[in-house]
């Protein structure tokens, strides 16, 4: 907790005791103080109470409690500092209503007549500054976390795009002299999705048709670069509106579809991308190649790390031995999900 005093610390000190001044002066009035009181116990109340509060917040809490947690001292301290503000604050009232200095209490009594004072200076401005710390360090926290959270995820998604290029590029250069026309075409689609990475570069979540539209020019790179080694299939049972995942979410999962899969001959790969209400899955036939699906890579280790920030529900995965199937939540800002 930051005890610095700023200038809205100030503003509620002088506040408080402006209001304490005045229903003090009230009380003084109807009890018919003399002038003298007025002069001595105001300024003597408000420079005591100053004081005890610049030893806690400045000296005995930032020295005992922030760093050192020393929690007897700071109960020590705390009350000889009490005690003796809190007597010379008794003296001056003392003094200034003309009391037979015989009366004056002495040892222990005086001690429990300091206590008391120091209290009742310090207590309620005291109370109200370290609430308003609190809740100030609460925000300052709230903020901070937002902003690492921020941070993680900007870096969580600029991992991903170096992980599309590299496996485009062969495929191309292959293609433009194999095949001119289908180069164009895969040029082209290239382009889109480029754009589309660029667009969207800074956006932590995309809705869900463009997304589904990023994957359509995706597919067709995947169908284009292996042939029909893999058949991918859209089944959408569900509308768009309002309906969100993160940014390149399903790029991830088409990546992983074919980096866990070595097709071998004769054999296709089927896989479908489900959209139902609340999840979007991604299903695909394995392969006999012994490949390892769960050993998840960098895309989708990252996937699942952007929803552990983005959202209560986590990514799910199933395993069996002809198939594997990964759902991610559809997120839905419009309800804060």
């Amino acid at each position: 907790m930051n005890t610095k005093l700023n200038k809205s610390d100030f503003i509620l000190l002088a506040i408080f005791y402006i209001v304490s001044t005045l229903v003090n002066a009230h009380d003084y009035y109807n009890e018919k103080n003399a002038l003298i009181e007025y002069i001595v116990d105001f300024p003597t109340q408000i420079v005591s109470s100053l004081v005890l509060i610049y030893i806690f917040i400045a000296i005995l809490i930032p020295a005992l409690i922030v760093k050192e947690r020393k929690y007897f001292l700071f109960i020590l301290f705390g009350l000889i500092s009490l005690i003796a503000i809190g007597m010379i604050n008794y003296a001056a009232g003392f003094w200034s209503g003309n009391n037979n200095w015989s009366k004056f209490p002495k040892g222990i009594e005086f001690i429990t007549f300091g206590i008391s004072q120091g209290s009742d200076l310090i207590a309620f401005p005291l109370g109200i500054l370290l609430t308003k710390k609190f809740y100030e360090g609460q925000s300052q926290l709230i903020k901070a976390r937002e902003q690492q959270k921020e941070n993680e995820l900007k870096l969580l998604r600029s991992q991903i795009d170096p992980h599309f290029l590299f496996n485009n590029l062969n495929t191309l250069d292959s293609l433009i002299d194999s095949d001119p026309e289908k180069a164009k075409e895969y040029v082209n689609r290239l382009s889109l999705i480029y754009r589309y990475l660029i667009h969207t570069k800074d956006a932590e979540v995309m809705e869900l048709y463009k997304e589904v539209t990023f994957a359509e020019n995706y597919i067709f790179l995947i169908k284009t670069r292996f042939g029909n080694d893999y058949d991918f299939k859209i089944v959408n049972n569900n509308l768009y509106e309002d309906k969100f995942i993160p940014t390149g979410a399903i790029q991830a999962l088409l990546e992983n579809v074919v980096k866990h899969n070595k097709v071998l001959s004769n054999e296709t790969i089927k896989a479908t991308i489900l959209i139902e209400e609340d999840w979007l899955s991604v299903t695909n036939s394995k392969s006999n190649s012994g490949t390892n699906p769960e050993s998840l890579g960098t895309g989708l280790e990252n996937l699942k790390s952007r929803y552990e920030l983005l959202s209560d529900k986590q990514v799910q995965i199933m395993d069996t031995n002809t198939e594997y199937k990964i759902s991610i939540p559809i997120i839905k800002l419009s309800n804060e999900n």
